[in-house]
């Protein structure tokens, strides 16, 4: 039967066919449409602020030391957020969200009709898109973006588990007060980690996500009321899902959150210690720049948070606080460098950078561009101890053997080119102990002692008790015991400590632990120890710096009210001050420096603090005193147990026995290298600079002395216009070198050997280096 046509009206009406046709083709475009989407979204890689973290880094006690990087996350487990903390987020953001699937459609859609209605902009998300936008995708609200979020969503759900998905929203939610998940936030409002979250706690801080900036009522007073509404409502929605209690919830009091630190980021230490530390892991191939720079690091250090302020306070008392920077243009040079090393472990327990490192970048503890000065002279002896060394005559080196400490006296035996060095203010000491040497700083001494020890040798110990051996002018040459590398703060100080440790040496370390993401450990290098030198050297060298503290120049590090051994030292030109020291507990070695704030020259330190000049036994060994005072404070005092070398007993004869001058079968230290006129490298056959046996009528080989110059016979020999007569003036020594100097030569030497300078460089003696204290 042939259905009538429609008319009039009716004839615009769809029909029910029409409209069954079009519901299905519609809901059939709806899934293709879903298909399509769904197969041509892909998930993409987390977007690169989501997992920007900054690296935290922990005192040796757990409290924070600093935290580096642009964003302030700290990504944590889920185990690593208080149960309270994650049923708070649930309740303020998605209270369904364990049960519910990735998206919710009628929420969506709930929350554009009550925006489109003017109730207010809301959001029909869910946790899980929530953390696809924060993740993986942008902020912008643009269809795209939306859609993208929908289907991500949805795989996502399909792919990670609700614990996950939740995690990753702890951790890239924003809080507020710049602070990136919730272990930030917990830190920044309330100054705890994540895992101590309570309920109260926990509940302000799910009702920040919903408007950070809003409802921080330290920063906003004004929407307090808001705030604590919001953070009712997380509350009541804990007790509706049974997460807590009718009564534990009646007893709660808003709890107010801290004032917010004003961010100081790198400020006073913590951009040296940070800085120091990354370098220390990426220099042990603990961590890798690139994952430094991308963060999410929790390193703690060996620094000791009361000795750290200990250190801090002892500068400011003895040096930063006696600046007059506006009247005395010198003072504006004045910098300081310091470490604090424990022998035993090796771990850095004290560091000082400088007064600001925002003001002041290079680090003073780190950098190694300034000359150590006579601080080096203690590993000279200790190289002489432990090789066995004797004088040019043969007596074996102990801290009672007699020196000639004439100033600008040549050094014997070095046939690499003639050097002698000047001593402090040009003063001769004539016949003196190593052990008085070492108290007066005597550089004619010491550097004779370079010699007959061999610059191989005194280098090669240097390096063994903690000198990297790329130190820049670490040179085997007889300046070198003078001190002209240009050692670290920090290298000086692990070497002191392995004096400290009797001549065992473990490298430095600044880092106790370090995980990623709050879980995985990464490995240590293994803690290993050496013997360095041997105890007796180790000790004997002790024994004699314990002289300097009580006789010598440091006597000011007395303060300390322990037992102390320790050296003086004073760069080239004044331009760096030293003082190194131990007790038996601990190694710290101080630095106070001249530099330029605009060029960053090298400046001498003359007329700073209203001083003539500073040297090592001012300012650096006060410092160390109350550092090292304050440090030990409440420990008990203990005395060195020394081992010392044979011959080494506290009082030193009288005089010095008569000896013959000559060579003692003394080994130099080898071939260095080739024919330099530098007295530094020597080549092939050394030549020991006196003769092996008698001399006679009072006369040497080319005028050279004996280098420990005995009480008996010696020559002068009489040098004028740098000619050696090779004949004597007077035949006998009462036990000094009686040699002149006339236009600029020295007596005893040959033809120039000084130059007569008052820098005490002599011709070609070692590339030019000049006098060090």
């Amino acid at each position: 039967m042939k259905r009538p046509k429609r008319t009039g009206w009716r004839r615009i009406l769809p029909t029910w066919r029409m409209l069954l046709g079009t519901f299905v083709i519609g809901v059939l475009l709806l899934i293709g449409l879903f298909f399509l989407g769904y197969s041509m979204v892909k998930i993409p890689a987390a977007n690169t602020f989501a997992t920007k973290q900054s690296n935290v880094y922990l005192y040796a006690d757990g409290s924070q030391l600093a935290r580096d990087g642009e964003v302030n996350r700290e990504n944590v487990t889920l185990a690593q957020v208080s149960v309270a903390a994650q049923h708070a987020v649930l309740a303020a953001e998605d209270r369904d969200f364990y049960t519910e699937s990735a998206v919710d459609p009628k929420a969506m859609v709930r929350a554009a009709w009550n925006t489109a209605t003017g109730k207010g902009t809301q959001s029909g998300s869910t946790i899980t898109q929530q953390y696809v936008k924060n993740y993986y995708l942008a902020q912008e609200q643009t269809v795209t973006r939306k859609v993208k979020e929908f289907f991500i969503s949805i795989k996502l759900d399909r792919s990670e588990s609700k614990d996950q998905i939740l995690e990753g929203y702890l951790n890239t939610s924003y809080f507020g007060r710049n602070a990136y998940g919730i272990q930030a936030a917990a830190q920044a409002y309330y100054g705890k980690d994540a895992t101590d979250l309570d309920p109260a706690r926990a509940a302000y801080l799910a009702a920040l996500v919903n408007a950070p900036s809003e409802y921080d009522v330290v920063a906003h007073p004004e929407n307090k009321a808001a705030a604590v509404a919001r953070w009712n409502y997380v509350l009541d929605g804990m007790v509706k899902k049974g997460w807590l209690t009718e009564s534990k919830r009646a007893t709660m009091k808003f709890p107010m959150p801290k004032e917010q630190t004003v961010s100081t980021g790198m400020s006073g230490q913590r951009g040296y210690i940070v800085n120091a530390v990354n370098d220390y892991l990426i220099k042990n191939k603990i961590v890798d720049s690139d994952s430094l720079e991308a963060g999410g690091y929790r390193i703690t250090t060996t620094l000791q948070k009361s000795r750290q302020n200990a250190f801090v306070k002892a500068v400011d008392d003895k040096l930063i606080s006696k600046l007059d920077k506006k009247n005395n243009k010198v003072d504006n040079y004045v910098r300081a460098g310091g470490a604090s090393v424990d022998p035993k472990t090796g771990q850095v327990v004290a560091m000082y950078g400088g007064i600001d490192y925002v003001k002041q970048y290079t680090n003073g503890a780190t950098r190694g561009d300034f000359q150590v000065g006579s601080t080096f002279k203690p590993f000279v002896f200790a190289s002489a101890v432990d090789n066995g060394s004797t004088t040019q005559s043969g007596q074996t080196i102990t801290p009672n053997t007699y020196y000639d400490g004439t100033d600008k006296r040549a050094v014997q035996g070095w046939s690499g080119g003639a050097y002698a060095p000047e001593n402090e203010d040009e003063k001769s000491y004539g016949q003196i102990t190593v052990r008085k040497a070492t108290d007066l700083s005597v550089n004619s001494v010491y550097a004779q002692m370079a010699v007959d020890v061999g610059p191989s040798k005194v280098k090669q110990t240097a390096v063994g008790l903690g000198i990297p051996a790329d130190t820049k002018d670490l040179q085997p040459y007889p300046s070198i015991a003078l001190g002209t590398a240009t050692a670290s703060v920090l290298d000086m100080a692990e070497a002191y400590a392995t004096l400290a440790n009797h001549g065992r040496h473990g490298t430095y370390t600044m880092v106790e632990k370090i995980t990623k993401d709050g879980t995985q450990d990464i490995k240590l290098p293994e803690s290993t120890t050496k013997q360095a030198v041997s105890r007796q050297a180790a000790d004997t060298t002790t024994s004699i710096l314990q002289s300097v503290v009580d006789n010598g120049t440091a006597t000011a590090a007395q303060a300390a009210g322990r037992p102390a051994a320790g050296k003086t030292g004073t760069a080239e030109e004044d331009t760096a001050a030293w003082f190194a020291g131990y007790t038996p507990d601990l190694a710290t070695v101080v630095s106070v420096m001249g530099q330029d704030p605009v060029t960053a020259a090298h400046k001498s330190l003359y007329g700073a603090l209203g001083l003539q000049r500073i040297n090592g036994g001012g300012a650096p060994t006060e410092i160390w005193a109350q550092y090292t005072k304050a440090a030990l404070q409440g420990t008990t005092a203990s005395d060195f147990d020394l081992d010392l070398q044979a011959g080494a007993e506290t009082v030193a004869p009288p005089t010095q026995s008569t000896a013959t001058p000559g060579t003692g079968g003394q080994d130099n230290g080898g071939t260095t290298g080739g024919n330099q006129d530098n007295g530094g490298t020597t080549g092939g056959g050394q030549d020991n600079g006196g003769t092996s046996g008698t001399p006679t009528n009072g006369t040497t080989d080319g005028g050279t002395t004996d280098g420990s110059t005995t009480a008996g016979t010696t020559t002068s020999g009489t040098t004028t216009a740098g000619t050696d007569s090779g004949t004597t003036t007077s035949g006998t020594d009462s036990g000094t070198s009686t040699g002149t100097t006339t236009d600029g030569t020295s007596t005893g030497t040959t033809a120039g050997t000084d130059t007569g300078t008052t820098t005490g460089t002599t011709a070609g003696d070692g590339g030019g280096f000049g006098f060090v204290q």
